[in-house]
């Protein structure tokens, strides 16, 4: 990793993406759903549609809205089937 940005890490095994790109496959959403059946969350500080920021919080509320679902839902569907062939070559090499 680049000291001086924290930016470069890639390797064959590694490809560092930003806390947008994970918010956009939808996975933000699975990773939180799992985390509140233990009363946790990810959070993100959202300026201008770029996450500015992410800490993890305790919360008292479990689950999301049916449009908030529906729309991950989607997403991950999406991601899935743009990338569904490299996630299968990678798991079985």
């Amino acid at each position: 990793m680049n000291k001086a940005t924290g930016r470069s890490i890639k390797n064959d095994m590694v490809t560092r993406k930003t806390w947008n790109e994970f918010r956009d496959t939808g996975l933000l959403m699975f990773v939180n759903i799992f985390l509140h059946i233990f009363g946790w969350a990810l959070v993100f500080t959202i300026v201008n549609e770029k996450v500015t920021g992410i800490f993890p919080a305790r919360v008292k509320y479990r689950g999301f809205d049916e449009k908030t679902e529906s729309e991950n839902y989607a997403k991950l569907s999406r991601y899935m089937e743009e990338n569904g062939e490299q996630l299968n070559e990678e798991a079985n090499s």
